[in-house]
This record gives structure tokens, C-alpha cells and sequence, in this order.
């Protein structure tokens, strides 16, 4: 158990480090700096170092033998980057569109955790390929959120994160799926 708290903090911190450099080049540098604080609450740290396996995420690990995680409850509910914090099942609009910071955020924690997990296997297809079979038809979500985040990822698989992830690019991007929001 010991081991797994330094690899676990070992785990974040290479993420957070990915997340803030990815961010720093989108020109969002704050959103990078503050990413991901809550892993460090009670709540997320005890469960995921309980369920640390090192090679992907401890939240499927205890979906998988509880059904649910309290990590990922907690953390969705705290991380304005992901896209189940906007879902409200009770207003009109139940997945609005999020803000252009967050979405941002929200591309480079993906890239961020793709990188991570799979370190020297990660090409830049790698987050397409997972967005189309894991996550794209799976998670609930604004659908021009989902379009934009399938054109990015098509765009890194096809020219890589050095030209696509800038803030011109990003911004046409939302400009194109979300308009000026």
C-alpha cells in the first residue's frame, strides 16, 4: 500500500506536468497550473491508491469491482473540464456547451492521460482511436462538444500536437462548433 501512495502521486504528478506543458502551448497556462487538485482530496487520493495499477486509470478498476468509483464522483462534480460536470438531467438545456477554456483544458487532459498511460506506445493516433471506441458514442455530452473534440483528435492523428494545439487553431475550432459562447 505504501509502495502505491509514492506511485500513485508519481502517476499525478507526470499527468499534471503533461497537462500544464499542453496547456502552456495552448495559452492557457493557469488552467495547467491548477488541473487536476482535487486528486489530492481524501476522497480520490484513498480510493486510487487502493486501486492503483499503473497502467491505466484506478477509476475503472473500482468501477469494476464496486460498480461505481467515489473518486470519479467527486472528481467530475470539482473539474469543470470534464464534460459530466455541465450535464443537468433537470434543465432545458441538459449538456450546454462549455466555456473555451475548459474545453481546452479538456483536450489536453486527454492527450495528457493518453500520454501517460501508454508512454512510449503513444503515437498520435493513439486518442482518436480511443475517443472513436471508447468514450465518443459513451459519454453524455453537448454534441458540438463531441464534433469538436472528434475533429482536434482527427486533426493530432493527422499532423500531430505541435501544429494543432495553439490558440488560433483552438479557437477557430470552437468558433466553428460552439460559435462565439
Amino acid at each position: 500500500m505504501l509502495k502505491n501512495i509514492f506511485k500513485h502521486i508519481k502517476v499525478i504528478m507526470k499527468h499534471k506536468w503533461y497537462v500544464f506543458k499542453l496547456c502552456c502551448k495552448a495559452g492557457i497556462p493557469w488552467r495547467g497550473l491548477v488541473h487536476d487538485l482535487s486528486k489530492f482530496s481524501p476522497t480520490e487520493f484513498i480510493e486510487s491508491v487502493k486501486y492503483y495499477q499503473g497502467y491505466r486509470s484506478p477509476i475503472m478498476a473500482a468501477r469494476e469491482d464496486k460498480g461505481y468509483s467515489e473518486a470519479w464522483l467527486h472528481h467530475k462534480g470539482r473539474n469543470r473540464h470534464h464534460t459530466e460536470y455541465w450535464i443537468d438531467l433537470s434543465a432545458p438545456e441538459k449538456t450546454p456547451i462549455m466555456p473555451y477554456k475548459y474545453v481546452v483544458e479538456m483536450l489536453c487532459d486527454k492527450l495528457a492521460a493518453g500520454m501517460v498511460y501508454k508512454g512510449k506506445k503513444w503515437t498520435k493516433g493513439y486518442q482518436l482511436e480511443y475517443w472513436e471506441q471508447k468514450e465518443k458514442n459513451q459519454l453524455l455530452m453537448n454534441e458540438k462538444i463531441r464534433d469538436l473534440m472528434t475533429d482536434f483528435l482527427t486533426q493530432v492523428s493527422i499532423d500531430g500536437i505541435d501544429k494543432v494545439l495553439n490558440k488560433k487553431n483552438l479557437k477557430e475550432l470552437y468558433k466553428k462548433y460552439c460559435g462565439n459562447s
